[in-house]
């Protein structure tokens, strides 16, 4: 659907704002809605089957910008109540700042901290400033943008091409999923 959108010629992050929606596949898109639709409507509801309403909603949108937040923070919520996945939250999060402002993301951040198992993951330097740079916290946000370097040792030399730190931390729902499935312990071919 998507996947083959999400990274440029040489391995960099493509933002989903950035994202050329109109090469994404549109049959393939269409056969994952149908599909999730008809799983959402016969009761049963796990963690897999909202990650893939999640995606859904994002895949319907014919720009970032029409993206149905308000839905994917719902979902989100109900995610969370199934898992207490860090990155869960860490989404969540993300979904609540675009829905409620900046701060309600920033807010439920705060909860982070304290989950050793993000202690100095660099997406949450990375959603934090973010966040703090949409707050006008500008200060805030490049001392989060400088601990943000990426795993270890994947961090490249400055390129007028590779996506700005702001535009690697714009919500990317694939990376986001990766992130989760990698904590759920699912391998990346399960999903398309």
């Amino acid at each position: 659907m998507r996947a083959a959108r999400r990274t440029g010629p040489d391995g960099e992050l493509i933002p989903l704002t950035k994202q050329d929606r109109t090469v994404w596949d549109q049959q393939e898109i269409s056969e994952g809605i149908a599909l999730i639709t008809a799983t959402l409507s016969k009761g049963s509801i796990g963690s897999y089957q909202l990650q893939a309403a999640i995606a859904a909603v994002h895949d319907e949108a014919a720009r970032a910008e029409d993206t149905d937040w308000p839905q994917i923070l719902a979902l989100y919520e109900r995610l969370k109540r199934m898992s207490d996945n860090p990155m869960v939250v860490l989404n969540h999060a993300v979904a609540a700042a675009m829905v409620h402002g900046p701060s309600a993301g920033l807010d439920l951040l705060d909860a982070l901290d304290a989950d050793g198992r993000l202690t100095g993951h660099h997406r949450l330097d990375a959603v934090r400033a973010h966040l703090l740079e949409l707050a006008g916290d500008h200060p805030a946000a490049m001392a989060h943008y400088r601990s943000d370097g990426g795993p270890a040792g994947t961090e490249l030399p400055h390129d007028p091409g590779r996506p700005t730190p702001r535009e690697r931390t714009e919500p990317c729902i694939g990376q986001f999923h990766m992130l989760i499935q990698a904590l759920n312990g699912v391998s990346s071919g399960a999903r398309r």
